[in-house]
């Protein structure tokens, strides 16, 4: 960041402010640069993560409480359709 300063309001104090503004920027830059690289890392091959061990038992549950619903939903309609072709089957027996 340079910033044009007119040659008769030159101040000392003006001068030297703007020339360390002048050098820290570049030097912000550039250890923004060198940090941008350390955050957010990969944890790596290992999945023996205590967090990634939790995060895998808490997806498993998760499918299995899906599953166990979906299961006594096809329970349910599988009864109702029981039902069903019973009381069919009980109409054809009365009308022979």
């Amino acid at each position: 960041m340079i910033t044009s300063v007119k040659t008769q309001s030159l101040n000392p104090a003006m001068l030297s402010r703007s020339v360390v503004r002048t050098l820290r920027s570049p030097a912000a830059a550039v250890r923004m640069y060198s940090e941008a690289g350390s955050t957010g890392t990969t944890r790596g091959g290992t999945s023996d993560d205590t967090f990634t061990k939790r995060e895998k038992a808490s997806e498993d549950w998760f499918i299995r409480q899906h599953e166990k619903e979906q299961l006594e939903h096809l329970k349910k309609q599988n009864t109702e359709q029981s039902k069903r072709i019973e009381h069919l089957e009980n109409k054809v027996k009365e009308n022979n």
